[in-house]
């Protein structure tokens, strides 16, 4: 006989009720409750796999660690931590049209080549669409295996047999359960659909990734839930208009974190970008007030990036304050700091800050280099053309010590930057680079040494 039950979910934060309410108990989010109807034939698919299991000592040797798979591009390998590890459930997120597809495509082809058959799952694109991107991008294999299929209970017989190298699901949203009488892509049937490919590939120790949208905020859609449960959270991110594209990694069960990946859109596909602060720096100009270079660590890979700033006169009301790539609270910080420990004023100024190249910096190193950008900006003085900075402000106006200096300024002595402006406790660390370091304790000093004409 079957059972019928209606529950509610939230869309925005993936909590249960049991009525329909205007507004979430938890998060407080109006009309984001979504009716679900579950319908249960019997015992559930799960309880029938379960099997008995007794408590291991952790000291007991365990299996040798797994052959990861490459992916065939360094960059993805380095954000991955290695290569796609047997068994591991891989989430993919990006605005529409970045080239997730395009992307997971590439890396396909090259495990199917290398590696064995894959299967690419595609609920958006019919056959032909698929077949017509693979011949532009040149990923024809007989081993590259095209499933246009949306319905899990289709699926799950291909992937049950662990025949396959790696699978991807292009996108987890197209994907549905007749469990569940949702639509595709709530937050049920994510759910739902998600678990499922996690039992297969735990199960069949095969790679999954799952390709998912993203919503207007640039988080995945879904249940907050399917992040947790994946072992990998990758951001595909970059500007439309722009060729540049930054893999991130945001969660790694296999790896780290800090690690990115840099890519170059072309008609054929993504191409890697193995020296990214040349074409960071490529078009940055020479002379010019607001702009600063500041090294970058991401991970174990540095970075030189250009930080730029505009401040200009406030003709409406309220100043503008416009951040990009950098963290806005922090730009506000600066500007309070700058204010009182250097005396210069942007209270009635419009101020613009961005990052070149559609890079995100989440490092408070990079504060001494946006404070100099907008001192440039707001005096009208160049930043020293050998200088890089970087350094962490507080709020008294000192300049506190970060890591990796040695690294840092070996990068800058590297193209071409003989001076690099930074905490006095860094200045040890990085002698010896090809970069004379500068010393300074306080953010004017710091100002002094780079805006000196």
């Amino acid at each position: 006989m079957m059972r019928v039950k209606t529950r509610f979910i939230c869309e925005e934060c993936g909590a249960v009720h049991p009525k329909w309410s205007g507004k979430c108990a938890d998060c407080d989010s109006w009309n984001t409750l979504v009716e679900e109807v579950l319908q249960e034939d019997g015992p559930h698919l799960r309880d029938s796999l379960a099997v008995t299991c007794e408590p291991i000592p952790i000291t007991r040797p365990g299996h040798e660690t797994p052959r990861r798979i490459s992916g065939g591009m360094d960059e993805f390998d380095r954000v991955m931590g290695g290569g796609l590890v047997p068994g591991s459930l891989t989430l993919v997120g990006g605005d529409p049209g970045i080239g997730k597809s395009t992307l997971m495509l590439q890396v396909s082809h090259h495990v199917a080549a290398s590696e064995g058959p894959v299967l690419y799952i595609s609920g958006e694109e019919s056959f032909d669409q698929a077949r017509l991107r693979a011949s532009r991008l040149k990923t024809l294999n007989d081993r590259l295996l095209m499933l246009t299929e949306t319905h899990v209970s289709a699926i799950t017989p291909h992937l049950a047999g662990g025949t396959y190298r790696m699978a991807v699901v292009d996108s987890i949203q197209s994907v549905y359960t007749s469990r569940l009488a949702a639509a595709p892509g709530s937050v049920g049937q994510v759910r739902e659909c998600a678990n499922e490919f996690m039992r297969l590939s735990k199960t069949t120790q095969t790679p999954i990734v799952l390709v998912g949208h993203v919503t207007k905020e640039g988080v995945v859609a879904g249940p907050r839930l399917l992040e947790h449960l994946v072992d990998t959270v990758l951001y595909f991110e970059g500007e439309g208009r722009q060729s540049l594209r930054v893999l991130r990694a945001v969660k790694n069960r296999f790896g780290s974190t800090n690690e990115i990946g840099v890519f170059e859109m072309h008609d054929t596909g993504l191409t890697e970008v193995r020296n990214p602060s040349a074409l960071f720096l490529d078009e940055r100009p020479v002379g010019v007030s607001g702009s600063a270079v500041f090294p970058a660590v991401e991970g174990a890979r540095p970075l030189l990036v250009e930080v730029q700033a505009l401040v200009s006169e406030a003709h409406a009301g309220s100043p503008r304050r416009t951040v990009t790539g950098l963290n806005p609270n922090r730009i506000a910080l600066l500007l309070a700091v700058i204010e009182r420990h250097a005396g210069l004023r942007f209270s009635d100024r419009d101020i613009f800050v961005n990052v070149a190249g559609g890079i995100r910096l989440d490092e408070p190193a990079a504060d001494l280099a946006a404070a100099v950008a907008l001192a440039s900006s707001l005096l009208g003085r160049p930043v020293a053309p050998d200088a890089a900075l970087f350094g962490e402000v507080g709020l008294s106006g000192e300049i506190r010590a970060v890591s990796a200096a040695r690294l840092r300024a070996r990068e800058a002595a590297k193209f071409g930057f003989t001076r690099c402006i930074l905490p006095g406790n860094c200045a040890r660390e990085a002698a010896g680079t090809g970069a004379v370091p500068e010393p300074a304790v306080k953010l004017k000093d710091a100002l002094r040494i780079a805006l000196e004409t």
